[in-house]
């Protein structure tokens, strides 16, 4: 009796030389003979058959259910708006000069996007007019009250911006609610 270890599951494999080795894995059924491999060709004849894919994609399309304007919704955009600035501008410079920015802040969000750093822009302060407060029936008194200043940040790979509240206005808005003045 010999043995043989299936290249897929690892399993043991006890065969009767009788009968001889077995020609697929009794327990996973991928064949014993080892590993198949793909080769890929990379170039034009790619770009060739891929209009041809596409093509009959189109004709299979009559009968999908789903619309082309309902794929076109699904399927996201580049949203990295940086890539396209890479032929008139040294973005490896940008980089460096990004990672020198990020390495001072004390905070470094994520922009909800596409995942990049964010860099703080500055420093926005909301004064009493032009901005009018929501009111909570649980509160006497708004969540926040102005002056407070928002933190502007943008984002280094789609210059995407988003604000949140100063340190200090958040721990005041954090004193305020936990009091909660009802």
């Amino acid at each position: 009796m010999e043995n043989t270890v299936c290249p897929w599951c690892q399993t043991e494999i006890v065969w009767d030389e009788e009968i001889g080795p077995e020609e697929t894995c009794p327990y996973c059924q991928n064949e014993l003979n080892g590993y198949r491999t793909l080769n890929v060709q990379l170039g034009e004849e790619d770009a060739e058959e891929e209009a041809d894919w596409e093509d009959e994609q189109d004709e299979a399309d009559d009968t999908s259910l789903w619309s082309d304007e309902d794929m076109r919704h699904t399927l996201p955009p580049s949203i990295r708006t940086l890539d396209k600035f890479g032929e008139s501008h040294d973005l490896m410079n940008y980089e460096e000069c990004v990672e020198k920015i990020l390495d001072e802040q004390e905070e470094v969000p994520e922009c909800p996007k596409c995942r990049d750093y964010m860099i703080l822009a500055g420093t926005r302060e909301i004064a009493e007019q032009g901005f009018v407060p929501t009111k909570f029936s649980a509160l006497t008194e708004p969540v926040i009250k102005p002056p407070f200043r928002l933190n502007m940040y943008v984002c280094t790979g789609c210059f995407h911006v988003e604000e949140n509240l100063s340190e200090e206005d958040r721990l005041r808005m954090v004193d305020h609610l936990s009091q909660g003045k009802a």
